[in-house]
């Protein structure tokens, strides 16, 4: 099996998150040569290419999806009215 290289991750001075745009909140660190950064505020993260630019991830579409659920003919919603003997004393 191939070992995957990680190095130290390390917070960039003055750097502005692209998603929540809080200070010096982004940490950086490489993967095999490639450069991978990840907000600690919101949790926003990406991959950077060769020109230091942010590789997109692919857009949720309907096709790639997961198909949602229909709901569970077993359940049944309960409605809860309000106690005509607890009203409050008027003012």
């Amino acid at each position: 099996m191939s070992e995957v290289k990680i190095s130290k991750r390390r917070f960039i001075a003055g750097a502005v998150c692209p998603a929540c745009s809080e200070l010096d909140t982004i940490q950086m660190w490489d993967e095999d040569g490639v450069p991978h950064r990840e907000c600690v505020g919101c949790g926003y993260a990406d991959t950077l290419n060769e020109q230091g630019q942010s590789v997109p991830k692919e857009i949720g579409t309907r096709v790639n999806k997961a198909a949602v659920k229909p709901a569970d003919p077993k359940v049944q919603s309960v409605h809860f009215f309000p106690n005509p003997k607890l009203k409050k004393p008027a003012p």
